[in-house]
């Protein structure tokens, strides 16, 4: 078991991350004064999967569990599922310290999480994350969110979790695809903070690939303990925060042109991330042997390096609806090498068209 605490004062919480989270669980939730209600909302990937057990585990723990799932899919973060939803918990008597947790990826923690920072004006949110991608990204922070047809994740709050749980046996049944979506922000933490885990990455990416225990372990706290410490110095992104973003403007542009089915939110990162890195050494920020190591890599893990579907001219329309674009400026981060990157907002035109036109096939 690898306890990964997140400093943020009273809204502090820790990251469970072992082959068995039963314990840490039930001792969890003994020494909370929840009501005895709940909400776990699932999906109907992860439901049949661990569904009935993790209800078992929680009424052991003297809930009255409701379960809620939704459609599997990014199409379900939405304020029409939303509604739905809270539907389910008024139904069910929900009060102010009704736990609602979520058990399944990041479509399912961002619903759940905005469902509890928004119901009765906020009720207790647990995280249960079964994809890896979950576990490393969208479970830590507190950002939750629903989309809105014009852009992703513009509709939410910053809402802490009481804690995070993460069973790592659920990674058993996770599909190769989705294994190598997780990678694609695991690569993201090496290149912003920490050179040393990059080369981690690089030196143990064929055990990684294998799912070897002791690898995804080390690599999953790691992530988690490196976005703690952003998170932990600026909870609500007003200026260190946004190096976690690294990669994240070209890649929201490459999932709103593919209409959010062609390409997983790791596998838009990994192409997003050599968009920033082709920007940073057209800036003269990083060294091009840099940009080839980190090419390198993604395609050791199998992730992709250009994206289908998508034209430079609506790329770069769609970046100035990212939530990092303030007063129409772009906030890009940017390389400076290995395990050090910068923000700028000064980047021209024609320098990000053409690291666009590198992302893109054709």
């Amino acid at each position: 078991m690898r306890k990964v605490p997140v400093d943020l004062g009273a809204e502090s919480y820790t990251i469970y991350i072992g082959d068995s989270i039963r314990e840490e669980l039930q001792g969890f939730l003994a020494s909370q004064a929840f009501s005895k209600n709940a909400l776990l909302v699932t999906d109907t990937n992860v439901g049949p999967l661990y569904g009935e057990q993790v209800k078992k585990l929680l009424e052991e723990a003297g809930l009255c569990v409701h379960v809620v799932s939704i459609p599997a899919g990014e199409s379900s973060k939405s304020l029409a599922m939303a509604d739905q939803v809270y539907t389910k918990a008024i139904e069910a008597g929900l009060d102010r310290k009704s736990p609602v947790i979520a058990l399944g990826g990041g479509v399912v923690g961002d619903l759940a999480g905005f469902i509890a920072a928004t119901y009765m004006r906020g009720v207790p949110f647990l995280q249960m994350p079964t994809s890896l991608l979950a576990q490393v990204d969208s479970s830590v922070g507190g950002k939750v969110a629903v989309n809105h047809r014009l852009g992703k994740n513009l509709i939410g709050a910053f809402y802490q979790p009481k804690g995070v749980f993460m069973d790592m046996t659920c990674l058993n049944t996770l599909p190769e695809r989705e294994l190598y979506t997780g990678l694609g922000e695991i690569v993201k933490y090496g290149v912003i903070a920490d050179e040393k885990f990059f080369s981690y990455l690089e030196e143990h990416a064929e055990a990684i690939l294998h799912k070897a225990p002791e690898e995804m372990v080390h690599l999953v706290a790691r992530s988690c303990e490196i976005k703690a410490d952003v998170v932990g110095q600026d909870e609500k992104e007003a200026g260190l925060r946004r190096i976690l973003n690294f990669g994240h403007t070209i890649a929201h542009a490459i999932e709103k042109e593919t209409g959010y089915k062609r390409y997983n939110h790791g596998e838009a990162v990994a192409i997003g991330m050599l968009g920033a890195a082709d920007i940073s050494c057209q800036m003269g920020l990083a060294r091009q042997e840099d940009i080839e190591r980190l090419k390198k890599l993604i395609q050791r893990l199998k992730l992709p390096t250009k994206a289908q579907g998508c034209t430079v001219d609506a790329m770069y329309g769609d970046i100035f609806h990212d939530k990092k674009t303030i007063g129409g400026k772009v906030h890009w981060v940017l390389m400076n090498g290995i395990g050090s990157v910068t923000v700028r907002s000064d980047v021209p035109e024609n320098i990000v068209r053409s690291a666009m036109q590198h992302c893109i096939e054709g």
